[in-house]
């Protein structure tokens, strides 16, 4: 989070711009040639108090008791009206006059009305933010056993036919899930780490299925700087080889190509289904899996509007394409 970012999330600092705002909304409507700042100043004074009386015990009561909270806000604004004009009669060595008290009760419900109404749209907008960040954190710890289960599935198959390769792929493994247990905690994570992530996965599954699929990974992307969130690409890439197909006279293939094209992130990964593409109506209905639905999920908590994912399937071939704003 920036500086900035910060001072923006800070109440202390909010509540102060709103102050300052206001004391120069009274600076330029106060009439009097007179005392102009001592006058605004006081008036905040008179506001301040029952604006956080109103805004941190009395508005609480607004959705759980309706009409207590119209009495409660009600009488807080007269109380401090009277209190005000009191003040104001014997400061200025004045009369009292019930048409300052009517004026000044009038201001007091704008003034109260203005300030319940900022702190519901903040409260509201805290609120989302939490519930966005807590289904966030679910969603990432769906993804890890999920992830696990599958790859745990990949060395049970090399197990099963004695392979060679089982040991430096445990290595894999335990780089796999280095990466996805602990380096994935923050919402962006580098560019780079995902790639890598990516190429780990797929050299695993290459070894597994060289002699019976022709397995291609291409980046074209410069790493420098870039960050995306975790754990996004992986989950296509597993779909593809779960899916995955022989078509008659040729190799299985899954092909994975990461580029850019300005300023966008484009993700492609095109797997052959061959007849399974007969089973099902389409791969894409696989959404209903953890996998699928936790990405789609993601991406439209992390990049709304800001990203574009499309299936393309066919007999032979099953193709899904992301496109992110960076």
């Amino acid at each position: 989070m920036s500086t900035l970012d910060r001072w923006i999330d800070n109440k202390i600092i909010q509540n102060l711009f709103i102050w300052f705002f206001l004391f120069l909304i009274l600076l330029t409507t106060i009439q009097t040639d007179n005392n102009r700042i001592i006058i605004a100043l006081f008036a905040i004074a008179l506001f301040a108090p029952s604006v956080y009386i109103n805004n941190l015990l009395i508005l609480p009561f607004l959705r759980k008791k309706t009409l207590l909270f119209f009495c409660l806000f009600i009488l807080n604004t007269l109380v401090f009206s009277i209190i005000s004009v009191f003040l104001i009669t014997i400061i200025g060595d004045q009369d009292f006059k019930l048409a300052q008290l009517v004026n000044f009760f009038g201001i007091m419900i704008l003034a109260l009305t203005f300030a319940s109404a900022i702190k519901l749209a903040r409260d509201s907008f805290v609120r989302r933010q939490q519930e966005k960040e807590a289904e966030l954190k679910l969603l990432k710890g769906q993804l890890n056993p999920h992830f696990l289960f599958n790859t745990l599935n990949n060395l049970y198959g090399l197990s099963v036919i004695k392979s060679n390769n089982l040991p430096s792929l445990m290595l894999k493994l335990s780089d796999l899930l280095r990466y996805s247990l602990y380096e994935t905690k923050e919402a962006l994570v580098p560019l780079e780490k995902e790639i890598t992530y990516l190429e780990n996965y797929i050299a695993l599954e290459k070894i597994r299925l060289e002699e019976s699929t022709d397995i291609q990974f291409k980046n074209n992307v410069d790493l420098g700087g870039k960050k995306i969130a975790p754990m996004l690409f992986i989950v296509f890439v597993e779909n593809a080889f779960k899916h995955l197909g022989t078509v008659p006279n040729q190799k299985s293939s899954v092909v994975v190509t990461v580029e850019e094209k300005e300023n966008k992130l484009i993700f492609e990964c095109i797997n052959t289904v061959g007849t399974l593409a007969a089973k099902d109506e389409t791969v894409a209905k696989d959404a209903s899996g953890i996998g699928l639905k936790n990405v789609k999920k993601r991406l439209q908590l992390i990049y709304p509007e800001k990203h574009s994912l499309t299936f393309n399937n066919n007999k032979e071939t099953f193709g899904v394409e992301l496109i992110l704003e960076l």
